[in-house]
């Protein structure tokens, strides 16, 4: 006879496990995966504006986190602080949900999302412009749902922080992990500065070459 106890533990230790392992096709989330940025040590060169692809609520869902600082998520609707944070690395599970006080948008409203780092009191945002350090925090990518476990997050909008300022930033984006729903995303290719320097330079030479043939 098979022991009841035995079986129970054996199933939660599979469902633990699947859990632990979960990824869609786009990109990997969950415990122990990878973090989804490959290119570590390396800012992000994409930029994003999030806006709200419907009216209603916004839902994130925990996604893991590789993080040993303490971090929390707020959300900024059309750059109002909702004043609701939640969804603590250290004591969400995975696909653990958050609404920000239920919170209704409009479609369109344009939402950023934010990291307080209460370890070091410092607050990082999905809009680079309002970071003190002027670095891009976020990597952020369409996700398909959990292939595994679909219950436990859907398909919606990956968003993945680094907790640490520029200056002992490794650029991993894999601090602090969520997937929203009812999210629309628009990203911005920035230019890497030695791209920006050969473009200035070549914009000299241009003019150079104008006043040349005058």
């Amino acid at each position: 006879m098979i022991n009841k106890k035995f079986a129970l533990t054996a199933i939660a230790a599979v469902l633990s496990l699947s859990a632990g392992f979960a990824q869609a096709t786009t990109i990997p989330a969950g415990a122990n995966i990878p973090a989804p940025y490959g290119n570590i040590h390396h800012e992000n060169t994409n930029l994003y504006t999030f806006t709200a692809a419907n009216t209603g609520t916004i839902d994130a869902y925990f996604a893991g986190s590789t993080a040993s600082y303490d971090d929390t998520l707020g959300l900024l609707v059309n750059g109002v602080d909702t004043g609701f944070y939640g969804l603590d690395n250290h004591t969400s599970v995975y696909g653990q949900s958050f609404n920000f006080g239920n919170v209704q948008v409009n479609a369109g409203d344009v939402l950023t999302f934010v990291l307080k780092v209460v370890t070091t009191s410092n607050t990082f945002y999905s809009d680079r412009s309002l970071n003190a350090d002027g670095a891009n925090h976020v990597y952020s990518s369409a996700f398909a749902g959990d292939a595994l476990i679909p219950e436990l997050i859907g398909a919606g909008t990956y968003v993945a922080f680094e907790d640490l300022a520029a200056s002992v930033a490794d650029y991993n984006y894999n601090d602090e992990n969520f997937v929203f729903s009812n999210i629309a995303t628009t990203v911005y290719d920035v230019p890497e500065p030695t791209s920006l320097a050969l473009l200035g330079l070549g914009a000299l030479g241009f003019a150079a070459s104008r006043r040349k043939a005058a």
